[in-house]
């Protein structure tokens, strides 16, 4: 009989050779997080917000660490890498600076400038479709003018209060000369002449035509603006826009 003392067999090690699988696993609070986002989400959530959010994450997950963090990054929370505007490179924020980030929803110059030519071509829009009941012939053309002035119409009075409640801001002072033409989609006041002395057909045909061109500049204009802008509300508006218009552009090639 073997008189040697009983040996307890080696425990396996795992697959990195660092003992015993299990008690060696770091704990995910070892393990550096970075959050990534875009600038833009859907219509109903800004970048502000989005930022607020990510800090107030990153400011919980540290605060959940049980030893108060470690030596030498005590209360620091996981890194939020923000995207540049388009040229520019991404940047990496702490979540006390994307915290600031999100505070700040102050109107930019390029807010006031969307919202004032956004009424101008809104105006154009309204004066366009009230051309309709007298001079097309189409009912659909008729019924889709009525809906355009039925749905610019109160942007247009949200807009303009808009404009009341930042005026302080306002880099301009309510400064509102621009060039009417050179606004994406902006028809011609001889394009206008024509559109009110056509009739029947040619009425439907050219304000199809034009309405179109008009839906895709405004579409174009609150594109732009989600890459330039800083106001959350400016930005719903603009996605509305985006949204609203391109479903109307789709309806009159329809038409057309």
């Amino acid at each position: 009989m073997d008189s040697s003392p009983h040996r307890t067999p080696p425990r396996p090690e795992d697959d990195r050779g660092r003992g015993p699988a299990g008690p060696f696993l770091p704990t995910p609070l070892e393990v550096p997080v970075v959050t990534v986002f875009t600038r833009r989400t859907t219509a109903r959530s800004g970048v502000p917000a989005l930022l607020a959010a990510l800090a107030a994450l990153s400011l919980a997950a540290t605060g959940c660490s049980s030893d108060g963090g470690s030596a030498d990054g005590k209360g620091r929370g996981p890194a939020v890498i923000a995207p540049g505007k388009p040229g520019e490179p991404a940047r990496t924020l702490s979540a006390e600076e994307a915290a600031e980030s999100g505070e700040d929803d102050t109107p930019n110059s390029a807010d006031f400038r969307y919202i004032r030519m956004m009424i101008t071509h809104h105006r154009q829009a309204l004066v366009m479709a009230a051309l309709a009941p007298d001079r097309a012939e189409s009912g659909r053309v008729k019924k889709l003018a009525e809906r355009i002035s039925t749905g610019q119409r109160p942007e247009i009075e949200a807009m303009k209060g808009w404009l009341v409640e930042y005026a302080e801001n306002d880099p301009g002072q309510g400064h509102s000369a621009h060039d009417h033409e050179a606004m994406p989609g902006m028809a011609t006041e001889k394009q206008l002449e024509q559109l009110r002395a056509a009739h029947g057909a040619a009425f439907d045909t050219l304000f199809l035509k034009l309405m179109i061109r008009h839906h895709t500049g405004a579409v174009t204009m609150a594109t732009e603006l989600l890459t330039s802008g800083n106001n959350v509300r400016v930005e719903e508006m603009a996605n509305e826009v985006v949204s609203q218009q391109s479903a109307e552009i789709e309806r009159m090639r329809r038409l057309g």
